[in-house]
């Protein structure tokens, strides 16, 4: 199946690894170029090296305003146009709600809600018909996951502000969405495991939510990433897609 994606150009944050850097990976493999960001130029040079001549990379934080504007310069100046996005952001700290200092909830807000708000509102003013903007943001969009009660609380507002930018993008031919990852083996899900004390039954819990009897992998998610960032994909917006497996209950 011809996805579509050849020479177009896709900007990723939060890419130098998991499921940002898989999801590269995919569009690349589909004649995709890429510009890859996160906050650690090493992190984000290395990525670059593997992804080859197709991808660029910047070092930005989308905590600062200035960055979604530098990525989108990037991509126009580096590879002559700007197709498209997926914003990811590091997940917010492990703990209960109530748990969480008003500084903790202020920190996750700047960088999880407002940094990924203010990129995505960059973006779309970029886009052209036929743009796509993606949110990677968790299954706790739906379902509170015990111990994360920043994301519990954030997510499912990123969620509900990707469906009402689909409602007023649309109109343009700018397509928005949200992916919702489940237990997936990236680095971040190794140390929520870590963070319970026993890793080995963390996971194996984890395992066992899971219908078909396995945590995911990083390519898995990119593959599905990349489809619905493509041309192929160009009657879907507004939705949500859980990438976990099965392990959602929600219909």
């Amino acid at each position: 199946m011809d996805l579509g994606l050849a020479d177009r150009v896709y900007v990723l944050t939060g890419a130098s690894r998991g499921l940002g850097f898989a999801t590269a990976q995919a569009l690349v493999a589909d004649g995709a170029k890429v510009v890859v960001s996160s906050r650690s130029q090493a992190g984000v040079d290395d990525a670059v090296r593997r992804l080859g001549e197709s991808a660029t990379g910047v070092a930005a934080d989308l905590a600062d305003a200035g960055s979604p504007g530098l990525l989108v310069r990037t991509a126009t100046e580096r590879f002559g146009r700007f197709d498209g996005a997926l914003i990811s952001v590091g997940g917010p700290g492990h703990g209960t709600a109530a748990a969480q200092t008003d500084e903790q909830w202020r920190e996750a807000f700047e960088t999880v809600f407002l940094g990924s708000v203010r990129a995505a509102r960059t973006f779309a003013g970029a886009l052209g018909d036929d743009g796509v903007i993606g949110f990677v943001l968790s299954t706790s969009a739906r379902t509170p996951i015990p111990g994360l009660g920043l994301s519990n609380g954030l997510r499912p507002g990123l969620a509900g502000v990707a469906k009402d930018m689909a409602d007023e993008y649309g109109p343009r031919g700018v397509r928005v969405l949200s992916l919702l990852p489940g237990r997936v083996l990236t680095d971040r899900n190794r140390e929520l495991f870590a963070a319970t004390g026993d890793p080995e039954r963390a996971e194996a819990q984890a395992t066992a939510s899971v219908p078909l009897g396995r945590l995911g992998e990083p390519e898995e998610f990119g593959r599905v990433a990349a489809f619905l960032l493509s041309p192929a994909a160009s009657y879907l917006t507004g939705i949500a897609v859980p990438v976990d497996g099965g392990a959602s209950r929600t219909l």
